[in-house]
């Protein structure tokens, strides 16, 4: 392909991605749905051009790049607050139990359709299934009451982060026998990674702040990314690096030790945050664009003609918002019919189910039917907010209709 002609493509699909998330906004439906649906137009004027590229190789790096994007965006999105602590606390048991019940029980349903699949391919494929996608959530609540916003911002964040967390830790640890060797494996993992996080945590913090120049922040993103993949090489939770950072430098008042308070210059460490973060988001716009485009040009689209993949996809999705149903219930009680259905699924899902080792590989399972739960869970959310802000505008009339009536009677002699 002509170098001119792939540029023109790939600024197209930016645009196209912007002008996505404006009708987004406008109408609540996730431009996840049309950033795949603009892939899968592309796969066909490619198909009727007989040119068939391989995407594999891009769809790996980009996926790489989005899943450190996406923890670091989330922790950079996680303050830390004493009055936010009811908020925090609830979102995260609803999140943490929500993927580990909806994951054992969508792994459940696999075994029973795929019976000579093992106990942790079961698992491995359901924690995908089963993890909410904040990219597509935090864009979409803007016009809710501010409680459920925040509560369900808390919430996505939390899923993506445990959700990948959990994922990675089983997935390299294949090889550890018995639950205990696992145990203290996966513990002394964390635990030394932890530690390697916050000392490298606080020492780019304190370069960061001390470096002028135009490149700093690419500089040390480049920094992150390398840490990231040579803890990826050592077998430790390189992921945690990434958490440990974003946190820090999202809450460093909170979490600072009075020792360190003479090395980090508050004023320097909020400007360092405020233009770390806008560089984070424009990064991981681009990111989510280039992969759900390259997603949906390489979606095998007969796997959607098969009875099965429905099948199975609304099995998954009826257990999904049952549980998700009954955790609401239990922790909110009431008015929680909107949060309830705003569990979409979206680019840690796609991106953890192209993580799926070989060894845990099942031939059989497609990949329609992650395509099907996305495309559901992403339209059931458009119309509950949808509902939700037609309810929001009709109170609007009855109060000012209210009011208008008061204000008549009061004038009446």
């Amino acid at each position: 392909m002509d170098a001119y002609i792939f540029i023109i493509i790939i600024c197209a699909i930016v645009i196209v991605s912007f002008i996505f998330n404006i009708i987004s906004r406008k109408t609540n439906i996730p431009s996840v749905l049309l950033l795949m649906g603009l892939g899968v137009g592309m796969q066909q004027i490619l198909l009727n051009y007989d040119f068939a590229p391989d995407f594999s190789s891009p769809l790996e790096i980009l996926g790489i790049i989005g899943v450190i994007m996406i923890v670091l965006e989330a922790a950079l999105d996680l303050e830390l607050k004493r009055e936010k602590w009811p908020v925090i606390w609830k979102s995260f048991l609803i999140a943490f139990i929500s993927l580990v019940v909806t994951s054992l029980a969508i792994s459940f349903f696999i075994r029973l359709f795929f019976t000579d699949i093992g106990f942790l391919s079961a698992i491995v494929y359901a924690i995908p299934l089963s993890v909410l996608s904040s990219s597509v959530i935090i864009p979409s609540v803007t016009n809710i009451s501010r409680y459920k916003k925040e509560f369900l911002t808390y919430e996505g964040t939390f899923s993506d982060i445990l959700g990948i967390m959990v994922f990675y830790m089983i997935v390299e640890n294949l090889d550890v026998d018995g639950v205990n060797e696992l145990a203290f494996a996966v513990g002394g993992n964390i635990i030394i990674t932890v530690a390697v996080s916050v000392i490298l945590s606080y020492v780019l913090l304190y370069l960061i702040q001390n470096i002028k120049g135009s490149a700093r922040f690419f500089l040390f993103l480049s920094v992150l990314v390398l840490l990231y993949s040579v803890g990826k090489l050592l077998h430790l939770s390189s992921l945690i690096m990434i958490l440990m950072f974003g946190i820090l430098l999202r809450n460093h008042k909170v979490v600072l030790f009075r020792q360190l308070e003479v090395w980090l210059n508050d004023k320097k460490i909020k400007s360092v945050f405020n233009e770390f973060n806008m560089i984070i988001n424009e990064t991981s716009f681009l990111v989510r664009t280039l992969f759900f485009v390259v997603f949906g040009i390489t979606l095998p689209l007969e796997t959607l003609l098969s009875s099965y993949v429905w099948l199975i996809s609304g099995i998954f999705l009826l257990v999904s918002y049952l549980l998700r149903f009954l955790l609401y219930y239990i922790f909110e009680k009431r008015n929680i019919a909107s949060q309830v259905f705003i569990a979409p699924r979206g680019l840690i899902s796609i991106l953890l189910f192209f993580a799926i080792p070989e060894s845990l590989r099942r031939e059989g399972f497609e990949s329609g039917v992650l395509f099907v739960v996305i495309i559901a869970t992403g339209l059931i959310m458009a119309i509950s907010l949808i509902a939700t802000r037609k309810e929001k505008d009709q109170d609007g009339i009855n109060t000012a209709a209210a009011e208008t009536n008061l204000g008549e009677n009061e004038r009446l002699p």
